[in-house]
C-alpha cells in the first residue's frame, strides 16, 4: 500500500525554521513528482512547492526565497526547508503525489506548523 508520512511540525517564533520529512513507501519514488501543500483553519488546501523526478522546482510566491523543496532518493524522501517564517505560515502541511500509473491522488495525514510569539 502506499504511504506518506510527514514529520518534523511543531511550535516556532516568528523568524525561525523547521525542516519537514515526507517518507514515502509503495510507490516508484524516483518516478513521482512530489509535492508540498498546506491548509490552514478555514482556508483552501494551497500548493507551496513541487519537485519533479529531475529536481525541477517551483514554489508559491508567498513562499519563495524562504522555503526550499529537496529530495533524496536513495531515502525515498522529500524534504522542506521553511526558513523566516511568518505567523501566516501557520497551518497544516501535507506530502502529496500522483499515482504514476493510476493517476490517484495520495495524501500524507499532515504535520501542524505554528508560528507564534
Amino acid at each position: 500500500q502506499v504511504r506518506l508520512v510527514e514529520s518534523g511540525g511543531g511550535l516556532v517564533q516568528p523568524g525561525g525554521s523547521l525542516r519537514l520529512s515526507c517518507a514515502a513507501s509503495g510507490i516508484s519514488f524516483r518516478l513521482n513528482t512530489m509535492n508540498w501543500y498546506r491548509q490552514a483553519p478555514g482556508k483552501e488546501r494551497e500548493l507551496v512547492a513541487r519537485i519533479t523526478s529531475g529536481s525541477s522546482t517551483n514554489y508559491a510566491d508567498s513562499v519563495k526565497g524562504r522555503f526550499t523543496i529537496s529530495r533524496d532518493n536513495a531515502k525515498n524522501t522529500v524534504y522542506l526547508q521553511m526558513n523566516s517564517l511568518v505567523p501566516e505560515d501557520t497551518a497544516v502541511y501535507f506530502c502529496h503525489t500522483i499515482g504514476a500509473f493510476n493517476s490517484r491522488d495520495y495524501w500524507g495525514q499532515g504535520t501542524q506548523v505554528t508560528v507564534s510569539s
